[in-house]
């Protein structure tokens, strides 16, 4: 008997434990990449959140704000203008953003020790599979216009890049088509991005949760059952 009775239940239970092993390899590795930063002289900052996307194409102001879209502004201001001190960011004269070769440096040494983590943390879990299921999903994905997951897939991956690091930047990217998902319920229901933070439990609440699940279902139709099943139990072994 199948787990799941579709892809909207699907969706939902896979949501937190994306997120919980997307954030098992950024704890574990979280005393390198202090190391890291302060040996270097670079705040991680951006160069992390965005180090599946920045080697591959500039983004601007107005980007960095959707693909952020529930911070602060002042705050993500404050943190854009200290990597254009640092000079791991440069900003073009019509504003577009781009990263430099002191800030791909970075992001490369980054990407050492976020395999080497995962490589660790993970270590007997069929990696090469799961990120190839991932790696489905993703490109399954509908890139909503104006959304962040345009803004951030496909992701950056070096050439011979071990799958243990694959896999953590496929969950980070596919995460943005959920939160894209989210933004267009929340919406749907007349609701702003700081009207849907404070939003209280309650049947608002959990029909924009529904309308998630299910508008986010839909990168999971690329694969099989058996395979949805294997992503999902992979997975939660991977927390």
């Amino acid at each position: 008997m199948p787990k799941f009775h579709d892809l909207s239940e699907y969706a939902a239970a896979l949501a937190p434990i994306t997120g919980a092993v997307h954030v098992n390899v950024h704890a574990s590795a979280a005393r390198a990449v202090a190391e890291l930063a302060e040996t270097s002289g670079v705040t991680p900052g951006l160069l992390s959140d965005l180090r599946f996307t920045l080697p591959l194409r500039p983004l601007t102001r107005p980007g960095l704000a959707t693909i952020d879209r529930y911070a602060d502004a002042a705050a993500r201001e404050r943190g854009l203008q200290e990597h254009l001190r640092e000079g791991t960011l440069a900003e073009d004269g019509d504003g577009v953003l781009r990263l430099t070769g002191k800030g791909l440096e970075f992001v490369h040494r980054l990407y050492e020790i976020h395999a080497a983590t995962a490589e660790r943390v993970w270590a007997g879990n069929d990696l090469p599979g799961l990120a190839g299921l991932m790696g489905r999903v993703l490109d399954g994905a509908e890139r909503m216009p104006g959304g962040a997951l345009e803004l951030v897939s496909p992701p950056y991956e070096p050439e011979g890049a071990a799958p243990g690091l694959l896999l953590f930047n496929r969950l980070a990217a596919v995460r943005y088509h959920r939160a894209d998902a989210h933004a267009a319920a929340w919406r749907a229901a007349g609701l702003s991005a700081a009207e849907i933070v404070g939003l209280a439990d309650g049947p608002l609440r959990a029909g924009i949760e529904a309308d998630t699940n299910r508008r986010a279902a839909a990168p999971y139709r690329t694969l099989f059952a058996g395979e949805r099943e294997t992503l999902h139990d992979g997975l939660l072994k991977l927390v």
